[in-house]
């Protein structure tokens, strides 16, 4: 996939990963494409892996999410939860078509 640079993330946001993993087992994952089209992911964690394209969340699935994209995960905000809350209330600042 050709993301944007990658944002690096607190690294306490992977003890939340692996604590969520431990006691729910499923994990389900909202994240942003490299587009920023919306994608989700559900699955058993597997771990997290490092590469020159940044830090990714694997399922047991093969489903792999760049946690700099992450949205929520099981509900918790992740590093992504303020660009999509920036993007989802985008309208609220429109005019509605009246720009004029």
């Amino acid at each position: 996939m050709n993301y944007s640079k990658y944002l690096p993330v607190d690294p306490d946001f992977n003890d939340i990963i692996e604590e969520l993993a431990k006691n729910k087992g499923e994990l389900n994952v909202f994240f942003f494409l490299p587009e920023n089209t919306l994608e989700q992911a559900k699955g058993e964690y597997k771990g997290i892996y490092k590469s020159e394209e940044g830090e990714f969340l694997t399922l047991k699935n093969g489903e792999q999410v760049r946690l700099d994209r992450i949205i929520t995960i099981n509900g918790k905000p992740g590093p992504a939860f303020d660009e999509y809350d920036n993007y989802a209330n985008a309208c609220l600042s429109c005019q509605g078509g009246n720009e004029d």
